[in-house]
């Protein structure tokens, strides 16, 4: 696990630079795409790029991470809705080349396992964008998640639900108490995870991630069983990390060919 300690704004430009990459050598690269406050720089950078710079998105895939279950097609906080808003419009990604979990199906548990079909069918996910929780989820495999586990139907904790009712006009009630989302299993198939965490609210959930033991009540620690995840964080969120100064110096030490 590599740990790169930045100032947030940097952390995006890093985060987009790694998929900017990728798409340059592998036009039809499979993307893994997160919701949440944490991406969105990196979705204003790659909108910038593509704009400015003629990236392109237009044979690439997209899978989403997540999708709440029963919310309306229309509603502005569909998770589907989210990435069209903050990143698939914006770099003129066709809708059907972008899909999430359907929390609208009939046959929940059925769409699920469609779910992990069409990843696979696709190649696997190439580059999967993260974030962390303050309870250590990711994607939304919440505490006691198995570790193996696949994309699946989660209860969500009251912690998460208070935690996203700020997109819910910080009412609780209307954040739903379920979702479907990518499992553990799943996530860690990804050929490269990307996670960005900010903010001395997410130093508890990073040391664990970071520095914690393997554990299901830290979910985002399997990733340190992955052999290609990067951990970006600002000052704040790595201020619990016991090993920052050495995350610093490897970084800085580290050859400017070599890439996230």
């Amino acid at each position: 696990m590599e740990v790169v300690i930045a100032p947030a704004d940097e952390l995006a430009v890093l985060a987009a630079g790694t998929i900017d990459a990728l798409l340059r050598r592998k036009p039809d690269a499979v993307i893994g795409l997160a919701t949440g406050s944490s991406p969105l720089k990196v979705y204003d950078e790659l909108a910038r790029r593509h704009a400015e710079d003629g990236l392109s998105f237009a044979q690439a895939r997209g899978f989403m991470l997540d999708e709440y279950v029963g919310l309306p097609a229309e509603h502005p906080e569909r998770y589907r809705n989210v990435i069209e808003r903050e990143i698939a419009s914006r770099v003129e990604w066709a809708a059907d080349r972008v899909q999430g979990p359907d929390g609208l199906a009939e046959d929940l548990p059925a769409a699920c396992a469609a779910y992990d079909e069409a990843i696979a069918a696709a190649g696997g996910v190439d580059v999967q964008i993260l974030g962390i929780g303050t309870d250590g989820h990711i994607a939304f495999n919440e505490p006691g998640s198995s570790l193996a586990s696949r994309t699946r139907i989660k209860t969500l904790t009251a912690q998460t639900r208070e935690d996203n009712a700020r997109f819910f006009d910080g009412d609780i009630e209307q954040v739903p108490t379920h979702c479907l989302t990518q499992g553990l299993g799943t996530i860690m198939a990804a050929r490269h995870l990307v996670l960005l965490a900010t903010g001395k609210h997410k130093a508890e959930a990073v040391h664990q991630l970071v520095e914690g033991p393997i554990s299901a009540m830290w979910p985002g620690t399997i990733m340190q069983m992955h052999p290609h995840a990067t951990v970006l964080v600002d000052g704040a969120a790595a201020s619990r990390l016991q090993l920052a100064d050495y995350y610093r110096q490897t970084y800085a030490s580290k050859p400017a060919w070599q890439g996230l």
